[in-house]
């Protein structure tokens, strides 16, 4: 299973340090929010494999919280609920507010991995296999990108990282997000990301109705035309 990019909302330090530390042993990527309105800015702001989303946050209900996301995320997620609350209405609540999966608490950690693992798994099998953004065409099946029917010379990387920007179009997606997605938990000691940004903006440039890489101050890239 590849490295898994995980954000978890969760107002209680205790489990999340607990749930953290046990999902960070897996060498996979967690993101934190301890109250609503920051979780829903990092879920709105990047690109994440599964949310793990606890119910009871002091500032939002969780519902809401779920429901925001779905509307108004990047790339939808799936979300897995984690709460007390465990009546058939609530749980019928929550898959009502666009929930993927439910588990009530107390839970075993390794349970929790097994559900990560099968949300991103499943998400990843109802992918499209076609990204269109303007004239720019990403077959993922076959790692290749067309501009107007004409064949992009990308290199693998430089394939992945315009398909995250494709994926995050219009807005912009950071250099650690990218450099996670790319080289996991193993990044280069160079700057690599800079090389293959430019290879990849000297590709694209070939092809006049291309999007241009625009490097975003303090952030990261993202595509424009």
């Amino acid at each position: 299973m590849n490295v898994l990019n995980i954000l978890l909302i969760e107002d209680n330090r205790v489990i999340a340090q607990q749930v953290t530390e046990f999902l960070s042993a897996h060498n996979w990527q967690i993101d934190y929010a301890d109250n609503a309105k920051l979780g829903i800015q990092l879920a709105c702001e990047n690109i994440f494999d599964v949310i793990l989303l606890d119910l009871n946050l002091p500032d939002m209900d969780g519902l809401e919280v779920c429901a925001t996301i779905k509307k108004q995320a990047l790339v939808i997620p799936p979300i897995l609920m984690l709460t007390a609350r465990d009546s058939f209405a609530d749980k019928a609540a929550g898959f009502k507010q666009g929930a993927d999966d439910y588990l009530t608490k107390p839970y075993d950690l390794r349970e929790l991995v097994l559900r990560c693992q099968a949300l991103a798994r499943r998400a990843n099998l109802h992918q499209s296999t076609h990204i269109t953004v303007g004239k720019l065409e990403l077959k993922l099946s076959a790692k290749s990108a067309l501009v107007e029917g004409k064949e992009c010379q990308l290199t693998t990387i430089g394939f992945s990282i315009l398909t995250l920007l494709a994926k995050a179009y219009p807005e912009p997606i950071s250099r650690s997000l990218i450099i996670h997605k790319i080289w996991a938990d193993a990044p280069p000691e160079s700057d690599a990301l800079k090389s293959h940004i430019y290879a990849l903006r000297k590709a694209l440039a070939i092809h006049p109705s291309a999007p241009q890489i625009k490097t975003v101050m303090n952030v990261g890239y993202k595509l424009e035309f």
